[in-house]
């Protein structure tokens, strides 16, 4: 990271991370409760180290880097991923439609495993045999994160981390503000069509969640709606 880029972010986190001082000691400086935290998330350095290292106690690096991570979460949900609009999807959709030719479109989602911590646990023995988290996300056609849950078991499905998140349980209770429905470019005498996320074969089918047509023996129809979803969700 460059210290330009260091600056940029003490900037944007630099209020929150700030305490007061008091008569029996000075308080951290927010940049270095900062740096102190990136390089715990860059290294994976064990806390004793970097409290030797920085010359602190292990309970005050600890402190720093849940209190980083803490600001850096509520600012990125604030500042970059506030909660969609009707006015979002219907830029969402747009992009998708100009950009990958498939209109009517939420965005594309799916499931990456990120490597879990050491001792985490069984719960986080996934099926490729490794341990992991998992980072549920929908893109948009500029492939930008546009809602993301991180944190589940790395031996939960990709469906099963869609049903237990807020996206999933908005999108079945109605809560999300989605558009209603509205006809297809060019093709109006179909009738109005709903929007709808674009998924894998890990995903249910859902009135506003696609996936492609199982097997190998398809219809041209049905093999020419599996190229334009798979090409829909390359974005993720």
């Amino acid at each position: 990271m460059s210290a330009e880029q260091m600056d940029e972010l003490l900037c944007l986190l630099g209020p929150v991370l700030t305490r007061q001082s008091t008569n029996v000691r000075a308080a951290i400086e927010p940049k270095q409760r900062l740096a102190v935290a990136l390089r715990y998330l860059a290294s994976g350095d064990s806390l004793v180290s970097l409290a030797f290292s920085y010359r602190l106690g292990c309970t005050t690096v600890r402190d720093a880097v849940h209190l980083v991570c803490a600001a850096i979460e509520k600012m990125m949900m604030e500042r970059f991923l506030p909660r969609p609009t009707e006015d979002t999807w219907k830029e969402v959709a747009q992009g998708f439609w100009e950009k990958w030719n498939f209109p009517n479109c939420l965005g594309a989602i799916d499931g990456k495993h990120i490597q879990a911590p050491p001792l985490s646990g069984s719960q986080y023995f996934n099926y490729k045999k490794t341990f992991s988290i998992v980072l549920l996300a929908l893109v948009d056609a500029d492939y930008r994160f546009r809602v993301i849950q991180v944190g589940d078991f790395g031996r939960t499905s990709d469906g099963g981390v869609y049903a237990g998140s807020d996206l999933g349980k908005g999108l079945e209770a109605r809560t999300l503000h989605v558009p209603t429905s509205t006809s297809l470019p060019g093709a109006a005498h179909l009738g109005e069509m709903p929007f709808v996320m674009v998924g894998d074969a890990a995903f249910p089918l859902k009135p506003y969640l696609m996936r492609p047509y199982p097997g190998k023996n398809l219809t041209q129809q049905k093999r020419i709606l599996n190229y334009r979803l798979s090409r829909a969700r390359m974005v993720v």
